[in-house]
């Protein structure tokens, strides 16, 4: 069974840092979909893409860019986000997803296996 489970959400105050997991099934990379992402949504808003990495690149959002570093430990089936100078607006559910899309995109459409969510809150 493919799965995606996040973990790591709370609340911080602004300027400080989380870091978010992203637990696969070996599933998922036997059928292919060796590129993961990060999408955020807050309330009343569209899921956003944050973050992708596949086998050859990463991808960041301008609006996260230096902030945020994706990660994956294919040993230990788990991606990793982590969060620095969080600002209030970064506040919302992220999500992880996973796609057999050959390289790191933001269409969101391209991303057919997903998480739960984790909410992460960032206070002023």
């Amino acid at each position: 069974q493919e799965q995606l489970v996040e973990s790591g959400g709370g609340l911080v105050q602004a300027g400080g840092s989380l870091r978010l997991s992203c637990r696969f099934s070996a599933s998922l990379r036997t059928a292919g979909k060796d590129t993961m992402a990060w999408f955020r949504q807050s309330p009343g808003k569209e899921r956003e893409f944050a973050a992708a990495i596949s086998r050859h690149s990463g991808l960041y959002a301008d609006n996260v860019r230096d902030r945020f570093i994706v990660s994956r430990v294919n040993a230990e089936n788990t991606m990793y986000l982590q969060m620095n100078n969080l600002k209030p607006e970064d506040t919302g559910v992220y999500y992880c997803a996973a796609s057999d899309f050959y390289t790191t995109t933001v269409d969101r459409t391209k991303y057919t296996t997903w998480g739960q969510g984790t909410q992460v809150t960032v206070s002023s």
